[in-house]
């Protein structure tokens, strides 16, 4: 399976998830080490778009594509196993509850979780304590120019 991640620079290499362990996110509590990926280029696109302020135009991202390895099971919480108002903004603690406890389950490498931003496509929780993730692969990675047009006022 390969997946995508919008990263700085200074970050690219960086598959730990020690930004989502300080900082904390939809599917994270602070304290757990998280890697966020989206199934896709566009996904990653805007997922990051929704986080910036309009009229700043986001500067030094690199596209980063992972492979992940062909025998992971990926675990895919069935709709009826989402907390109400998973999509909610601001967030909701039932949301971070479910990552933590994928994390500290350590069954499965990956976590398929619906985006809040783009209704019906997914992204995926990568889970840096797992046993496979040593098979993970950064394969390739490049400058990313986002369109202007995306952060206009």
């Amino acid at each position: 399976m390969i997946v995508y991640r919008l990263s700085k620079q200074a970050y690219i290499n960086d598959l730990s998830g020690r930004g989502a362990e300080l900082n904390g996110g939809r599917w994270n509590s602070k304290g757990t080490a998280v890697v966020y990926t989206s199934s896709s280029r566009a996904l990653a696109v805007l997922e990051v778009a929704v986080h910036t302020p309009l009229g700043l135009m986001p500067a030094d991202y690199f596209m980063v594509t992972i492979e992940l390895p062909d025998n992971s099971e990926v675990f895919k919480p069935a709709a009826d196993q989402l907390p109400e108002k998973w999509n909610s903004n601001p967030l909701i603690k039932a949301t971070q509850q479910l990552g933590d406890s994928f994390v500290k389950a350590n069954k499965y490498l990956v976590m398929q979780v619906p985006s809040a931003t783009v209704a019906g496509d997914f992204n995926y929780l990568l889970n840096p304590l797992h046993i496979d993730f040593k098979s993970v692969k950064i394969t390739a990675t490049g400058f990313f120019q986002f369109d202007s047009r995306l952060f206009k006022k």
